[in-house]
């Protein structure tokens, strides 16, 4: 083997060695930040309470099933351009308890503590508002 070969040879090594440490070095900052997106889009930033007739509760989703409801909390609100609307509040739930809860007290005025979290992953539920306690109203 010559030596402009063995040079080009040991240079193409070096740059194969390069390259495949930058992409771990960036497969790791990639997984890094995913990692800390997915912890800071659980925490809760808002926790409180909300009253109203409950309207719905269901199983939704076709690859996650999560479990979301409405309840009217009384009044209108304006939408945008189409007129005046009920107030409605649509909540998600991961508890599975809760959510039986939920099922019989369908058509009465409830009591709904939620955490609202500042994003939401497609296994939790299809809103930021999480209910985990229900109380009747009477």
């Amino acid at each position: 083997m010559s030596e402009f070969q063995q040079v080009v040879k040991e240079g193409a090594e070096t740059v194969g060695r390069k390259i495949k440490r930058l992409f771990l070095m960036l497969l790791g900052i990639a997984l890094i930040l995913g990692l800390l997106f997915v912890w800071v889009a659980g925490w809760t930033f808002s926790d409180g309470t909300r009253a109203g007739e409950l309207i719905k509760v269901s199983k939704k989703g076709v690859v996650f099933k999560t479990y979301e409801g409405q309840i009217n909390l009384g009044g209108f609100q304006t939408d945008n351009g189409s007129g005046i609307t009920g107030n409605i509040w649509e909540f998600s739930t991961t508890n599975k308890k809760v959510y039986k809860q939920l099922q019989e007290m369908e058509g009465k005025k409830v009591k709904l503590h939620y955490q609202q979290r500042y994003k939401t992953m497609p296994w939790q539920g299809k809103t930021e508002y999480f209910v985990d306690e229900v109380n009747v109203i009477e």
